[in-house]
């Protein structure tokens, strides 16, 4: 199944173009909007807001009865442009903010991102000469099904355990964020919903489409602004708070998008 998702090139060019492309300018304007009179967060928001989900949008996708094969097949594209544009983004857009060690921000991403995509792609290669060709499919990924949840929920306890002291002690922060991070993911889905409807996607498309555009990587991006921002407790706080918000937004959006499927009237082939 994963094969021919692969082959869906409209859905990965629209998913692709919402995600790196309106995504960026969406997140740059919301935050000249709402949080240029404070830089850290603006910087905080445009790095959350760059960088889509590898990970978890697979979960909430399997909750609104989404394609999540096709959603699995664009993971890798995901996680290359990402790690190839983040960078650029913040040069770009943050740039514009405040002054970026252009060093050690790509030493973060090599070291966040770069190095665990390597050894994926090796653990690809090696272990099914080790353990046979299935062994993943059979032995692993089976279990790991079970326990998704709880790495998302450990991921969510780390990240705030993190940053917890900073929070406490500036609550209105949180107050900050809401309006443009709410405005983001409410613009974002309008958009989903109207390309795809607008390309005749199938309903299972269409709801991969909200989720893949919509969830954003932030324990990995969270990773990296600890590492390339260490004196900008700001910018990692605001990573903090994006899934404090975020993952409430994509259960409600994951049951809404269940509603609208009883309404659907496109048929269920995948264009």
């Amino acid at each position: 199944m994963l094969q021919n998702s692969f082959r869906n090139w409209k859905f990965a060019g629209v998913s692709g173009s919402i995600n790196f492309i309106f995504n960026p300018l969406l997140a740059f304007a919301l935050g000249f909007l709402f949080l240029r009179d404070t830089p850290a967060l603006w910087i905080g928001f445009i790095m959350l807001m760059v960088t889509p989900c590898t990970d978890w949008y697979l979960l909430f996708t399997g909750i609104a009865r989404g394609n999540v094969s096709l959603s699995a097949s664009i993971l890798p594209m995901n996680l290359i442009l990402q790690l190839a544009l983040l960078p650029l983004y913040l040069f770009i857009f943050a740039g514009t903010i405040a002054s970026i060690d252009s060093s050690l921000l790509v030493e973060s991403v090599i070291l966040v991102l770069f190095i665990p995509f390597i050894l994926s792609l090796v653990s690809k290669v090696v272990l099914p000469k080790a353990k046979g060709e299935y062994w993943l499919e059979e032995k692993v990924f089976p279990k790991l099904d079970h326990v998704q949840f709880s790495f998302l929920n450990l991921a969510i306890i780390s990240m705030f355990a993190s940053q917890g002291e900073y929070l406490v002690q500036n609550p209105l922060i949180l107050l900050k964020l809401i309006t443009p991070v709410l405005l983001f993911f409410v613009i974002v889905f309008i958009v989903g919903q109207i390309v795809g409807r607008y390309l005749r996607f199938s309903y299972q498309d269409t709801a991969s489409l909200n989720l893949t555009t919509l969830a954003r990587n932030s324990p990995i991006v969270l990773a990296i602004a600890l590492t390339a921002f260490p004196e900008e407790p700001l910018i990692a706080l605001a990573l903090v708070i994006g899934p404090l918000i975020e993952l409430p937004v994509l259960g409600i959006i994951s049951h809404t998008l269940l509603w609208i499927r009883k309404g659907w009237v496109c048929d269920d082939e995948t264009y």
